[in-house]
């Protein structure tokens, strides 16, 4: 057992808000098997920060890379610098020959991954992974934090970040927001793509809807949503706009999970932020067009879910093929919104 103390796990995380989220749920059986274990979680500085809201994960480092960069010289460099702190174990969680270059480089004894990408050789524990037998993402996670694979684990728990009242305060402060007892957070963005993305004009209805029942209306999102945030603006009446507060590339990812713990409802594409409001066991409807639920499912209590049975879905493409995005357009403002007050109260 003294051993088994000392051991010092790192992990290579995903580079995906939504997928460092279901991460978690490695991290809480690892800490379930040893409480003593050390964790060290490497990732990309824009998914870092959710690492903060994880009590699990004992310390977070900069990767210092970006979604695609190869680099070899960099990750050789990374690697070298970590041989002096004695990880016993590396888990490597993106299935790329790239990302498991590092725990290589650094002589990390037990490196654990799944099989892809030519990588068989950087691995000591390198497992095939069987589609059919594994069909959550989460899943896959979680089966490695065991020595043996026995195929996925009947039961495991869910992330949950933890977020302090202290932060919360600060965040509220310093964007000038008061939050009210009825809060609905929409997410019209995705960063993988339109197909993924509920209309604005469908999300600006629902708005109305909301804000006509005396709702206050928060719109979260990243840089990259602030088009599609304005155009939800621009079609919401303007006597009830004073209830409206745009957050969309105003907010620190940071900063955006603290104001979403004080929300009553989510809705939201199938994106990080789905999965963010998820783990904070928030009421959560979520909206999937190309993608779909059996795969990367919300792991909360309180989902309701939306999905239409056209034949060319899921389709898992960036863009719609055809152009109609009927997938999303299908799912109508008014049925979402009935969805929301049925959370909303149970």
């Amino acid at each position: 057992m003294a051993e088994k103390n000392k051991e010092k796990i790192l992990i290579i995380g995903p580079a995906w808000v939504g997928d460092m989220v279901m991460s978690q749920t490695l991290y809480r059986i690892l800490k379930t098997q040893n409480p003593d274990c050390q964790i060290t979680v490497m990732a990309p500085t824009w998914v870092r920060p959710i690492l903060e809201y994880m009590p699990e994960v004992d310390e977070s480092l900069d990767s210092g890379l970006k979604h695609g960069d190869l680099k070899l010289g960099l990750r050789r460099r990374i690697g070298h610098s970590l041989k002096a702190r004695d990880f016993t174990k590396a888990i490597i969680l993106p299935q790329s020959f790239k990302s498991a270059l590092i725990p290589w480089h650094a002589g990390i004894p037990e490196r654990v991954g799944w099989r892809g990408e030519w990588r068989n050789l950087l691995l000591k524990d390198c497992r095939k992974l069987q589609d059919s037998l594994y069909p959550l993402m989460v899943q896959r996670f979680a089966a490695l934090a065991y020595p043996v694979d026995n195929g996925p684990p009947e039961v495991f728990p869910n992330p949950k970040l933890v977020v302090h009242q202290e932060n919360v305060i600060r965040a509220t402060s310093s964007l000038n927001i008061e939050s009210s007892d009825n809060i609905l957070a929409i997410c019209p963005g995705a960063e993988f793509g339109k197909a993924k993305q509920w209309p604005a004009n469908y999300f600006a209805e629902l708005a109305n809807l909301a804000l006509n029942q005396n709702w206050q209306v928060w719109i979260f999102g990243s840089a990259n949503d602030s088009e599609i945030a304005e155009s939800i603006l621009n079609s919401i009446d303007g006597k009830m706009l004073n209830r409206v507060v745009n957050l969309a590339g105003r907010t620190s990812l940071a900063q955006a999970i603290e104001l979403m713990s004080l929300v009553s409802v989510v809705v939201s594409n199938d994106s990080g932020l789905m999965h963010v409001a998820a783990a904070l066991s928030k009421p959560l409807v979520g909206l999937y067009g190309s993608t779909s639920p059996h795969f990367t499912p919300p792991l909360a209590e309180k989902v309701k879910l939306f999905a239409t049975n056209i034949e060319c879905r899921p389709c898992f493409k960036r863009e719609c093929p055809y152009g109609h995005l009927l997938c999303l357009k299908e799912i109508k403002p008014e049925d979402v919104k009935e969805a929301v007050n049925l959370l909303s109260v149970s």
